[in-house]
């Protein structure tokens, strides 16, 4: 891992650092321009944690381990507003700000007596990015800054250690080729696999001294070839190009994609972190490593991570060389274990977190080198949050806080169905167990790079597991586009590991006995070959990975943790969780995950159960009102047991039931099927014309006629905006009338039973105030009617959906009749921007999000500006006419965060979401409370 400072005294002869004649000299370009005012660099003792903004979050948190007495490497800050001023101004740097790093570079020299470009006395440095967001690995770092061919000779005759001072300088020249000028890693990699094969070896740390000297002198001669020009032989010089492509990979693709994912704003620049260099490579008494305060897999509390002897950080992020468990250092060196574990104790107190913690030690002296919030899976998010309220480090609101509501996904991941994977390991389909990383199942297509991934997922629609040797972070488009990730190499701090975690992907890494190869495009395990498009099943939980593909389950919310979390939030929020459920298991599930109600019953999933169907299409084709009435008389006793299922399952909750909404041309066969099937029986008879025997084919025909005359009589230009909703209950008055019917004969028994029930009607797709009118006083007629039939009072609801512009702008005159609105937000966002949601999600709306002309898929998340303008003046007009209107969201949209923050500060009494997001929609009630005290 990065930076050096000098672990004994200096010599006498070296006490007066000599500082580089480079330094002295004005840069190249236009920057001896007058110093700026703006402060561009700062020591790390003049940073604090508090200074994210400015400093990055590893460099506020560097400074803030110097603050706190921890042993941190001397270095300095360049500031993420210096990265946006440079891009901003074409890649170059703003005024003062390189007379400001050379000037902190001087007092780095005067600190650690030391001086950069002197090959006696060479001060090295590493440059690492270090945005206010954590995106580890995503932009670039540089380590050995200082050396060259001088410096090197310097550094072996000062160390006494040859091999040790050329390896440092190889990978500088790698580094500086791949990361400030941009070549491809594959040339250089193949030189190392060239020399590492002609040795018998397999990794890099045993290649011998001529080995790597010429491994340099091949790197230097790569740069020469392939960028046209020489590797940098001035350190000076080297430090400008190094600052220049950190702020640039800010920019860089891999950044960019993550950011996208992360929800991170892409105006926030990096710093730039200029450290000291240790180094762990100095012999077995040196190493690096990197721990996590807790278990961040499943929140237990115990120091976990990876370590490696006589090796730099890459080493141990990379996944290059395999890494041992932290808990070997124990082994090695138990005072320096101690010690590590006082220090990650210290920092999860300090920073009232679990850390994630980069280390370095230099012959036997131990080195900070990053701290960070650790990324986590959900179950150890939440967990971690509970336990440290119970250490009273956090308050319950602050614990609630700290577990993102989407997090709560984890808790119903899909896992593999015991009964299958009991079968799958007696069929000999268990190939390997690795590293359980990330939790959750996954089953996919095998797909070998990033690219490929991508595109068998976006454009194919493949669910795709994708296999590396191990990732890097050129890979994470195809990372974020996977179900699950699988690696031969890695342990639980590699980069597969980390980008697995922090978005919720499955995977298992560092399964050593699988063999990966990327050229020939298949795997090989436990004496088995898999080819690229055959399917794998990964178990992150576990650890093991199966042939083919597994059988996968919901689990249930049974997590001690995420009880405790999710009540502290029921204490918190202010607005109701309901659910959408059409059938009574749908609404057992609801309960069980903590819905006070149902939002939304759509009536018409009911009609198309198998028994009920024939039905349906019977009352659509009826020629004459008897036959209707016949066939909804037929109707009525399956749509009472439905409501009496939702009733005596949610006992006395709100049961919100939208009365039939979609046209009757969807409970009828295509268009088109039924066309083919005419014209194919029409052929068959013409061809049968005179035999006998076709009296069947002859019935078949004049059924299927009957059928496409009624499916053509009901055809519409745009059947969304035609028939339906409160227009066929006004055309239909029978079919509503029968609903009504079945929902109070049903509320009525009950209450007979001494049940207490709350039905509440709902009547779709109004847009004028004179259609609820119209429609309230045929249903209010039938309900009193059952109300004398059945010699019982139960009372009872009508209200509305606000599903169209109209019904939104004039909501005081609707509110005069309903008793409750229901914002149903995928006809208000499709009605207001005059988008079919089915057209525009399997078309152009995919263009129109990839270039920004939409922030977000208005159908995910609602528009606030648009859709929730017209939602807050129906709020206002609603609650002017009636004060006490019940007001919810039943759409898509019910579960989502951010449309359940806006919903809170709209004042709605609830919001309405499928049963599985219901835990999500009550944290997210919470979070939005929390936030407007």
């Amino acid at each position: 891992m990065p930076t050096r400072p000098r672990k004994t005294p200096l010599r006498k002869t070296r006490t007066r650092s000599r500082p580089s004649p480079r330094l002295a000299r004005s840069p190249r370009s236009s920057h001896a321009r007058p110093a700026s005012r703006e402060k561009w660099v700062y020591l790390f003792d003049e940073g604090r944690a508090d200074m994210k903004d400015l400093l990055g979050g590893k460099g506020a948190n560097l400074a803030e381990m110097v603050r706190i007495g921890l042993p941190v490497p001397p270095g300095f800050v360049v500031t993420t507003r210096a990265c946006n001023a440079f891009l901003s101004e074409g890649s170059r740097f703003p005024e003062g700000l390189w007379a400001q790093e050379l000037a902190a570079l001087r007092k780095l020299e005067k600190r650690t007596g030391r001086s950069f470009g002197d090959p006696e006395n060479a001060l090295l440095v590493s440059c690492r990015s270090g945005a206010k967001f954590s995106m580890p690995g995503m932009m670039d770092t540089l380590l050995n800054l200082g050396l060259n061919d001088a410096v090197v000779e310097g550094l072996a005759s000062e160390t006494g250690d040859a091999r040790f001072a050329q390896d440092a300088y190889r990978r500088l020249v790698q580094m500086f080729g791949t990361v400030v000028l941009g070549l491809p890693h594959e040339p250089f990699e193949q030189v190392l696999e060239r020399y590492r094969h002609q040795r018998g070896l397999q990794n890099d740390s045993a290649l011998p001294l001529e080995d790597l000297k010429a491994i340099t002198e091949a790197f230097q001669s790569l740069i020469r070839e392939k960028a046209g020009r020489d590797f940098p032989q001035d350190p000076v010089e080297q430090l400008r190009l190094a600052t220049e492509a950190v702020f640039r990979s800010w920019k860089g693709k891999r950044a960019v994609d993550y950011r996208n994912a992360a929800g991170i704003p892409h105006d926030l620049g990096t710093a730039v972190n200029i450290v000291t260099m240790v180094f762990g490579n100095r012999g077995e008494d040196s190493g690096t490593g990197v721990v996590t305060t807790r278990n961040v897999s499943t929140g237990e509390r115990e120091m976990e991570g990876d370590y490696l002897s006589n090796a730099q950080g890459e080493d141990v992020v990379s996944g290059a060389r395999p890494t041992l468990r932290i808990s070997a250092l124990k082994e090695l060196h138990p005072k320096l274990y101690a010690q590590l574990g006082r220090i990650c104790q210290k920092l999860e107190r300090h920073f009232r977190d679990v850390q994630d913690v980069e280390f370095t030690i230099e012959q036997g002296r131990l080195w900070v080198l990053q701290t960070r919030d650790a990324k986590r899976t959900a179950q150890a998010a939440v967990r971690i949050a509970v336990e440290l309220v119970g250490e009273r480090l956090l308050r319950r609101e602050e614990a609630v806080l700290r577990v993102k509501p989407e997090q709560l996904d984890f808790f119903l991941h899909p896992q593999f169905a015991p009964d299958d994977k009991k079968a799958a390991r007696e069929r000999g389909d268990l190939l390997a167990t690795g590293l359980n990383v990330s939790p959750g199942a996954a089953s996919g297509v095998v797909a070998f790079d990033a690219d490929t991934a991508e595109r068998w997922s976006r454009e194919e629609k493949k669910a795709v597991i994708m296999v590396r040797p191990e990732t890097k972070p050129d890979d994470v488009h195809g990372m974020l586009a996977a179900r699950g990730i699988l690696t031969s190499r890695g342990g639980r701090t590699s980069h597969a590991a980390l980008v697995a975690r922090q978005f919720g992907k499955p995977a298992v890494v560092g399964v050593s006995e699988m063999e990966v190869d990327c050229e020939r495009r298949q795997l090989t395990v436990a004496g088995r070959v898999l080819r690229e498009g055959d399917t794998v099943s990964i178990d992150g939980t576990t650890g093991e990975v199966f042939a083919g593909r597994l059988e996968t389950l919901i689990p249930d919310l049974k997590d001690p943790y995420i009880l405790k979390l999710l009540k502290w939030a029921d204490d918190f929020r202010e607005l109701g969780v309901y659910a959408n459920a059409d059938y009574p298991r749908d609404a057992r599930k609801a309960r069980e995950l903590g819905a006070e109600g149902i939002g939304l019953c759509r009536t018409e999933h009911m009609f198309f159960e198998k028994d009920r169907l024939p039905h349906v299409q019977r009352m659509i084709l009826a020629r004459t009102d008897a036959e209707r009435d016949e066939a909804l008389a037929r109707l009525l006793p399956f749509q009472r047991e439905d409501f009496l299922g939702l009733f005596r399952t949610m006992e006395g909750q709100p049961v919100t039931i939208r009365l039939l909404d979609p046209p009757l041309h969807e409970f009828l066969p295509n268009h088109d099927g039924l066309l083919h099937d005419v014209t194919e029986l029409e052929t068959r008879l013409e061809l049968r014309k005179g035999r006998p025997g076709t009296a069947e084919l002859e019935e078949q025909l004049a059924r299927k006629r009957r059928m496409l005359e009624a499916v053509e009589s009901m055809r519409e230009a745009n059947p969304m905006l035609g028939l339906r909703g409160v227009r066929l209950g006004i055309h239909l008055p029978s079919l509503v009338r029968m609903q009504v019917r079945a929902i109070l004969e049903a509320a009525c028994q009950c209450a007979r039973e001494g049940m207490r029930v709350l039905p509440k009607i709902m009547i779709p797709l109004i847009a004028h105030s004179n259609e609820l009118r119209v429609e309230k006083e045929t249903l209010e007629s039938e309900a009193r009617a059952v109300m004398k039939e059945q010699g019982q009072k139960v009372a009872y609801q009508f209200g509305t959906m606000i599903e169209v512009p109209r019904a939104a702008l004039t909501a005081d005159q609707i509110a005069e009749e309903a008793e409750f609105f229901s914002f149903g937000t995928n006809d208000l966002t499709q009605t207001t921007y005059g988008i079919s949601r089915d057209d525009a999600e399997t078309g152009f709306l995919s263009e129109y999000l990839h270039k920004r002309i939409l922030p977000e898929n208005p159908f995910a998340t609602l528009d606030q500006r648009g859709v929730g303008s017209l939602m807050e003046l129906a709020v206002k007009l609603g609650r002017k006419t009636r004060p006490g209107l019940d007001l919810g969201i039943c759409g898509e949209h019910g579960g989502d965060p951010k449309t359940i923050s806006f919903c809170h500060r709209l004042g709605l009494d609830y919001v309405s979401c499928s049963p599985y997001r219901v835990p999500i929609a009550r944290l997210a009630a919470a979070h939005a409370a929390l936030a407007s005290r």
